[in-house]
This record gives C-alpha cells, structure tokens and sequence, in this order.
C-alpha cells in the first residue's frame, strides 16, 4: 500500500516537474547566455514551423474526409454490408446516456430532439436522461422531458443519481456509472446480447448529427473486433456560436480542429467528450471511474488495459454539436473558458492511471507501454510548454543580449526564424479561418449578415487567446497534481 502512495505521488509530479524545468532552464539561459538559449529557440522554432505545417495538412486532409462522409447514407451503406457482417445493422441498439446536473430544460430538449431527427430506426434507441438527485429542480425537469419524449423511443428513463455516495467524488463518471447500471436491469431483462448494443456517454448540450446512429452502426458491424474499440466523432461547438463571444468562438473551433487533426494520428487518438463503445466492453471494465474527472479519456485507457494494449479508437467524421462556454463579458468569458481548459488538461491524471498499472504488470508489449507513456507525456509538457517558450520566452535573448547579441549570427539568424515564425503562423491562421466556415452551421434570423465579418475579424485575437489559454491553464494543473491540491469538478455554464 505504501509503495503505491509512493508511485502515485512520484508519477503526479513528473509532468509538472518536466514542464517547469523546461520553462525555468530557458528562463536562465536567455538571461545569462542568450547565445546558448538562442540556439535552442532556433531548433525549436523551426520544429514547430513543421509540425505546424505538418498539423495543418492532416487537418486539411481530416476536413475533406468528413466533407465527403458527412454527405453519405449511412444507413443504405449499413444494408449494402449486412450480408458480410458477422452481426446484422437492425439487430443493433443503441444506448444514449445524457449525464445532467444544472442544464436548462431547453437544452436538454434540443439533444433528445436531435435523437428523434436522427436517420434511425427508434426502435432500436434507448435514452437514459441521468440526472443529478442533489439538483432540486431534476425531478421537474425530468417529469417536463418525460411528458413529450417519453414514448419515443424503445426506451425513455430518468435516472437520480444519489449524492455523496462513499468511494464517490461530485465528477460526470459517478453519475454515468450509475445510470448504466439501472440500463443494465432493463438490458437484462429484454435479454439483449451486449454485444449488440451500444453506449453512448454524451455530454448535455450534445445534439447529434442527423447519420450519426447510422454510421456508427456501420463501423461497428464492419469492425472485425467491435468490442475492442471506441468510436470517436469529431465534436463541433456550434449550438450558441452565432452568440458566443469571438474570444470563446476561436478557442472552440481551435479545439475541434485539434480533434479532427488526432483523428489522422491513430497512435495518439484517445476518447475524448461524446463518444461511443460497446455495452459489452463497458460492464467488462466495471463501467466509468466514479472519482476521476476526466472520465471520457480513462475509460480507453481502462479498457486498452484490459485488452491487454488490443483497443483503438475509430474515427467517425460525422460531427456531435454542442455549446460554446461563455460568461458575461470578457472577464466573465475568459474565466470561464480557462476553467475548462484546466479542467481538459486535468486529464494529465490519465498519465497517473496509466503508468500505475503499467508498474503493476501486464501483459501489455514492453515497447507498446513504452511508446504509450511518451506519447502521453509529451503530449502534456508540450502542452503545458509551447505557448509560453514561444509567446514569451522568445523575446528575452534579444532583449538581454543587447545590440552586440543582435550583431553576432547567431542574433542574426535568431531574429530571421522568429520574423518567419510569425509569417508561418499568420499564413496558417489564414488557412484555420478558411476552414472554420464550414463548420458554422446556418446564420439565425435574429443575426445580422455583418456578424459574418466578426468570424473573420476575430482571428486577430488568436495570439493573445492562444498566450493566455495555450499553455497557463495546462501548468496550473500540472501544478495543482504535483502539489496534491486536486481539482474537483467544476460545472460550465450553458448560454443559449
């Protein structure tokens, strides 16, 4: 026991540790030795300048992907493959829990509504509305849905998640956990094979594109091992974005970018927000983690350990819509939105979970683990890391060494790669802008034409967004594992 606090304690320190001592080491060296740290800026600046350009193709490559497979039937695709599947597409149920704590009822509304629109038989959905028992306002909420969706489906329930349950922390997983569980009684008794069932863990706000059941049903019949595998669409946040602030806007299209870019790197893509998996897979693992946060990501890793390294995500370039998280001025928004980041990048406790069962030994390849945990961990500094060496520290060597610095060829070519740098940067944002307008969906009655130049316009925000959301709220949760000041759940407002 004492040797697992030990592990545990020395794995939460790591990241931070790393990310610190990368950001103080450059630090001293721009003061001290600007050469030296102009040096190191060069290798890293034009490493970025190609991981930038190499990222931004994969996006381009991700977004026409799913121009051309946003536009197919996927349900006529699902009967043209039946005869050659292992399972049957109408012998597949779908399972949709919606975990609730304070959303307002017209959101919720507008998730279930875009159940019943979807291209599905609805005989074959079954919808778990998981409500928080501590919210006062759930029961009515509950009653309210109940009334106009409650026969929609081959099944419509409410579920009360009871509060401060032991072994529990106040996180999404705890309340998704249990009303999997009530769905599981129901499974059971209809006597439904889990293996021909799905679940869904959507988040509130999440309105489901009109072929995403279809396509689904399509991946998962086809899969040669369904069970083994996530099935990941690409999340949009569009529902209010006509509304949302330009700060908040851009950091959401960012965020959906940076998904659709991990869709084309399969050994780095893990679950993330609304996704789906099999029923199966799910009770096999004991379903999600009720005292962690980032519950959407653990649940791959728990089940690619149980699989013994054997489990991937597939792509599926149909979109989920959901909100853009904003607050009452621009205060109020950027408060707001770094309260989520941090709570996104609280998902470096994955890299805790993950190695503490890799110590413990599994059957896990030796070279699978190893390049598992670097990919995990660079992925975290390099988080917590770039937006800071590159929007911050880079000035400094040319600012400490003074015009003889500036005079000598490594100030010279330092100068020269950060001037291209920027010109990178600038035309990469020109090519972010062109492709965020695909993902609008159509502009409301109520707002005018010119609130289309806004969408333009706001992209000069992006590199104060970028220093400010890129990599602080990263380090502050770094910070807060390494210290052990854990971070609890914090719900994100919803504004329609």
């Amino acid at each position: 026991m004492k040797d697992t606090f030990l592990y545990k304690r020395l794995f939460e320190i790591i990241p931070a540790f790393l990310s610190w001592w990368v950001l103080i080491i450059l630090f001293i060296l721009a003061v001290l030795s600007p050469a030296v740290c102009a040096l190191f800026l060069i290798v890293y600046e034009i490493y970025w300048m190609i991981r930038t350009f190499y990222l931004t193709t994969l996006l381009a490559i991700a977004h026409q992907r799913m121009r051309i497979e946003k536009n197919r039937n996927w349900l006529i695709e699902c009967q043209k493959t039946s005869h050659k599947c292992q399972q049957k597409w109408n012998q597949i149920y779908h399972a949709v829990i919606f975990p609730i704590y304070r959303e307002d009822v017209k959101i919720l509304h507008a998730s279930v509504k875009a159940l019943l629109d979807a291209n599905y038989p609805k005989d074959k959905l079954i919808v778990v509305m998981a409500f928080e028992e501590r919210d006062p306002q759930a029961r009515e909420k509950a009653k309210e849905l109940e009334e106009e969706f409650g026969r929609s489906f081959l099944k419509y329930m409410s579920t009360f998640h009871p509060d401060k349950i032991a072994g529990e922390a106040r996180v999404k997983g705890a309340n998704a956990t249990w009303a999997a569980k009530i769905l599981k009684e129901f499974i059971d008794e209809r006597r439904i094979p889990y293996e021909r069932i799905t679940i869904s863990c959507f988040d509130a706000d999440t309105c489901v594109e009109k072929e995403y059941f279809s396509c689904l049903t399509f991946h998962y019949v086809t899969s040669p091992h369904p069970e083994r595998c996530s099935y990941q669409p690409i999340p949009v946040y569009n529902n209010n974005i006509w509304r949302a602030p330009s700060m908040a806007r851009i950091i959401e299209i960012s965020s959906s970018y940076c998904q659709m870019i991990e869709s084309m790197r399969q050994e780095k893509f893990v679950t993330f927000s609304s996704h789906s998996m099999s029923f199966k897979t799910l009770v096999d693992v004991d379903f999600w983690p009720v005292d962690m946060i980032s519950d959407d990501s653990v649940i791959y890793w728990r089940s690619m350990i149980f699989y013994k390294g054997d489990y991937h995500v597939v792509p599926m370039y149909v979109t989920v819509s959901m909100d853009v998280a904003y607050g009452r001025g621009f205060l109020g928004t950027l408060a707001v939105q770094y309260r989520q980041k941090r709570r996104w990048a609280w998902g470096v406790e994955n890299f805790v979970y993950v190695m503490l069962n890799f110590v413990k030994g599994t059957d896990i390849p030796l070279r699978l683990k190893i390049r598992r945990m670097f990919n995990l961990l660079e992925s975290h500094i390099s988080w917590a890391t770039w937006a800071i060496i590159i929007t911050i520290l880079t000035p400094i060597p040319i600012i400490s060494g003074g015009l003889i610095f500036k005079g000598t060829i490594t100030g010279f070519s330092f100068s020269r790669i950060t001037t291209l740098l920027f010109v990178t940067t600038n035309f990469m944002i020109l090519v972010w802008i062109l492709l965020s307008f695909s993902l609008l969906p159509p502009r409301p009655h109520d707002v005018k034409p010119l609130k289309r130049i806004t969408m333009y316009t706001q992209w000069f925000l992006a590199p104060i967004v970028i220093m400010i959301l890129g990599s602080f709220p990263a380090l502050d949760a770094q910070t807060r594992l390494a210290l052990g000041k854990y971070l609890h759940f914090q719900y994100t407002p919803k504004e329609r």
